[in-house]
């Protein structure tokens, strides 16, 4: 990738420069390679992982033996759900234009980094686990909480519809829904989705948390996968429950009610074929041997799960679940090298397939609002989900 900076061009940019600490600054502004494209930020949404960066929880800036950089040492610029509009094209670039919109495929890959052959997990489709794997507003590399953005033009995706900015910036978030779902039913469990013998087919499904994976989720179940057993969502905010369930999704509030008795008593004591952790609160690994059925499918999807210990897997171990880990969602690659994933979820949210509209709670129209996102609107009992709008 080109790194030159154009040191006479500067842009602003949201620079977290330590735990908990947002300042606006003036930043060179990066100059276009050959093979990239000059993108202005038109949309960014604010992930969890995010939130997790910005609180210390998580730091994916690793230095080459694997140890977290400070960001104190090295500030980070964040943001990698991403629209944005062609500014600039490099001179190898063919297939896209001044003017054009696109969604990027945030990591970079073999293919980014025109390579003259693919490592293994690009090889197989699995280019999120890439050798050389970078992500944009991540692992360090400048994301797009910044008025620019270079990119190598592969990782562009190009919107050929009306389809909305704002609503475009959740082809990420569904690509990981698309990539977790398909790492499930490559898996071998004793549960599918579909099934034709009924001891195995999944007939109860528990999604923990409705935020916007829970509620992405539930979605694509039901309006992509074609899925038309019982959804239990379990999430404490009203508001959450009210939405997942016009998805078409029967509620629990594990504030009222114990979750193991009503599962029991919604599933008619079977108990749930598959699960899905899209919350990330540990304290939820005691209850799931309760929750399931044995050789049941657990995909844990939300990050966290802090405050408990390795002893929690012993019972998911004696029912012999299958423990299923997903992240991210770049995936296989089309014949012009991009990535299928989120080309499949772009044309999802074109189609309608997909309602985000009633995800996006709160937008953020400059740079310095940002930070009312981490500091303050995440606690408020409205908040879904949070895109800044340039």
């Amino acid at each position: 990738m080109n790194n030159l900076i154009n040191k006479t061009a500067t842009m602003q940019a949201l620079v977290l420069w330590d735990l908990g600490k947002f300042e606006v600054r003036e930043v060179p502004k990066p100059q276009v390679g050959s093979h990239e494209i000059l993108l202005r930020s038109s949309a960014v949404g604010v992930c969890g992982s995010d939130f997790h960066i910005f609180s210390g929880e998580s730091n994916f800036n690793k230095d080459k033996y694997g140890q977290p950089i400070p960001l104190l040492q090295q500030p980070q610029i964040l943001g990698h759900e991403i629209v944005g509009v062609v500014e600039e094209v490099g001179v190898e670039v063919q297939d896209l234009s001044v003017g054009d919109r696109v969604v990027l495929d945030q990591g970079l890959n073999c293919l980014s980094k025109k390579g003259k052959s693919l490592y293994e997990y690009c090889l197989t489709g699995d280019s999120h686990q890439c050798e050389i794997y970078q992500e944009y507003g991540i692992t360090g590399l400048p994301g797009a909480f910044a008025e620019y953005l270079t990119v190598p033009a592969v990782n562009a995706i190009k919107i050929n519809s009306d389809l909305e900015s704002v609503h475009a910036v959740l082809t990420e978030p569904l690509g990981c829904m698309i990539h977790s779902s398909d790492v499930v039913a490559k898996t071998r469990t004793r549960y599918k989705i579909g099934a034709e013998e009924l001891e195995r087919r999944v007939q109860s499904i528990l999604i923990l948390g409705a935020g916007p994976g829970g509620l992405l989720f539930t979605q694509y179940l039901r309006n992509i996968l074609g899925y038309e057993g019982l959804i239990l969502v379990s999430e404490p905010n009203a508001r959450k429950r009210e939405l997942v369930k016009s998805f078409g999704a029967d509620v629990i509030d594990p504030q009222e009610v114990n979750i193991v008795e009503a599962v029991r008593e919604k599933t008619n004591g079977r108990l749930v074929e598959y699960v899905i952790d899209a919350c990330g609160n540990g304290l939820i690994f005691k209850s799931i041997p309760s929750l399931i059925r044995k050789q049941a499918t657990f995909l844990m999807y939300g990050y966290g799960h802090g405050g408990v210990d390795l002893s929690v897997l012993n019972n998911l171990q004696f029912i012999e679940t299958t423990l299923v880990c997903a992240t991210g969602g770049s995936g296989k690659f089309n014949d012009q090298g991009r990535s299928l994933t989120y080309s499949q979820a772009l044309r999802a949210l074109e189609e309608k397939q997909i309602d985000v509209s009633s995800l996006i709670t709160h937008r953020y129209h400059s740079l310095e609002t940002i930070p009312q996102a981490f500091i303050h609107d995440h606690k408020l009992s409205d908040y879904i989900k949070g895109v800044m709008v340039l």
